[in-house]
């Protein structure tokens, strides 16, 4: 057995505003589609050709480029915490697979960054938007291809998050 240590650096980009919690969520649903995921998965599975995953997956995803694998609402326990301030918070597992594809033909490791992280919580009057940088998880590994997609990736998250804020 071989164990291998490496040091990820990464970029964290939050976003604060004054909006509604629900307010900034229903902007984030504007670009990121919320499609029948085992049937979304069982169209890429199946597919015939790399070209016809491609199109089910862009078919799947909103106008941002990205569909939503998972939410978790975990205010849901920790507002159980007794004597807590209830507090909204959510995580958005958000992605498209043809573009993860895109970056883990380049680094296999990249797999491990998709589909990425958005978390949403209020903070006091202020909700908070904060997502790590693909690009900064992606550039220890030094391959130009795969970051020239994550830094696309970022674009649209980036432009998305401000869009919701």
């Amino acid at each position: 057995m071989t164990e291998t240590r490496s040091q990820v650096p990464v970029e964290r980009v939050t976003l604060a505003t004054t909006k509604k919690f629900d307010d900034v969520l229903a902007g984030i649903y504007e670009g990121v589609s919320r499609p029948d995921l085992p049937a979304a998965v069982k169209g890429w599975n199946t597919a015939g050709t790399y070209e016809e995953f491609g199109q089910l997956a862009t078919e799947a995803a909103g106008p941002s480029g990205l569909l939503q694998f998972l939410r978790l609402d975990q205010d849901a326990v920790l507002n159980k915490i007794p004597g807590r301030t209830p507090q909204r918070l959510v995580r958005l597992l958000v992605g498209n697979p043809f573009t993860m594809t895109k970056m883990t033909r380049h680094v296999p490791e990249a797999g491990a960054y998709a589909p990425i992280t958005l978390l949403v919580w209020e903070d006091g009057d202020t909700v908070r938007v904060a997502y790590d940088t693909t690009a900064s998880l992606l550039t220890p590994y030094g391959n130009e291809e795969a970051l020239d997609v994550a830094r696309r990736l970022d674009e649209a998250v980036l432009t998305l998050l401000r869009g919701a804020v």
